[in-house]
């Protein structure tokens, strides 16, 4: 009778596993219902990506001199809710392009790890060739799995700055910390090991983190500014995992770009 519990309690165990495995994609990314809207002062804008996918974003340009954030949102976030946490920042005259992934906001495709570093590479490009401007004018931007994407593009081009807000070191971490009775490591393939990419990137770093996040650490994002001894960190006591909305944060982003500007 024992041996039968256990063989069940196996084949239950196995099953969770297999399903976990199989439905990965679905518990990473969530994108939220489709709006419609277009926040004041942005226009709705198509680029593609270099796997040949067209995505829809906005795009606010900058006033003149001023730089521009390529900003890469959170896993439940659209590209209006990116308009909505840099508005402090447009009103200051920085340009924004809030980058979209594939599968959200009624884009084709479906997201994964490398989907969402090729959208990445079709924004860059979209502001590079298709906006003309210098690398020196862009600062990149990533909020929670966001983070993951702007590391990766940090490791192939060069901008002025990269700005990473509740980020962690590694997405399997992550994981690990919340699903302790599975072997997370061993199921994972999306990974984004943002603590294995830092060490290949030039730019200033400015990490910002809330004390209080229950969905990634702060220990992960201390772990992550520890592999680069120059990076910026900076937390926020009292805050969680929606930091992005303080607008302390939005003061802090400028005032990091205009302190790295004064050492140029």
């Amino acid at each position: 009778m024992f041996a039968y519990v256990v063989l069940i309690l196996i084949l239950i165990y196995g099953a969770l596993i297999a399903l976990v495995f199989l439905n990965q994609n679905r518990l990473i990314y969530a994108p939220p219902v489709v709006r419609d809207d277009i926040p004041a002062g942005f226009t709705r804008v198509t680029y593609d990506t270099p796997d040949r996918i067209d995505l829809t974003s906005g795009y606010l340009a900058a006033r003149e001199g001023m730089p521009t954030l390529l900003f890469f949102h959170g896993n439940t976030s659209n590209w209006q809710s990116s308009a909505m946490v840099t508005d402090q920042l447009a009103a200051q005259g920085y340009g924004i392009l809030a980058a979209e992934y594939r599968g959200y906001s009624g884009n084709p495709g479906t997201p994964s790890e490398e989907g969402l570093y090729q959208d990445a590479r079709g924004a860059w490009q979209f502001l590079r060739e298709g906006k003309g401007l210098a690398e020196n004018d862009i600062v990149l931007v990533g909020n929670s799995i966001g983070s993951g994407v702007a590391v990766q593009l940090a490791t192939e081009v060069r901008a002025r700055a990269l700005v990473l807000i509740s980020p962690f070191d590694s997405l399997e971490e992550t994981a690990s910390r919340k699903l302790r009775w599975l072997p997370v490591r061993m199921l994972l393939q999306d990974r984004y090991r943002n603590d294995e990419k830092l060490p290949e990137i030039g730019e200033p770093i400015l990490i910002l983190h809330g004390e209080a996040d229950s969905l990634i650490a702060l220990e992960q994002a201390q772990s992550l500014a520890s592999v680069r001894d120059d990076t910026v960190i900076e937390t926020f006591p009292g805050w969680g995992h929606d930091l992005v909305v303080n607008d302390a944060v939005q003061a802090r982003i400028a005032e990091f770009i205009a302190s790295e500007a004064d050492q140029m």
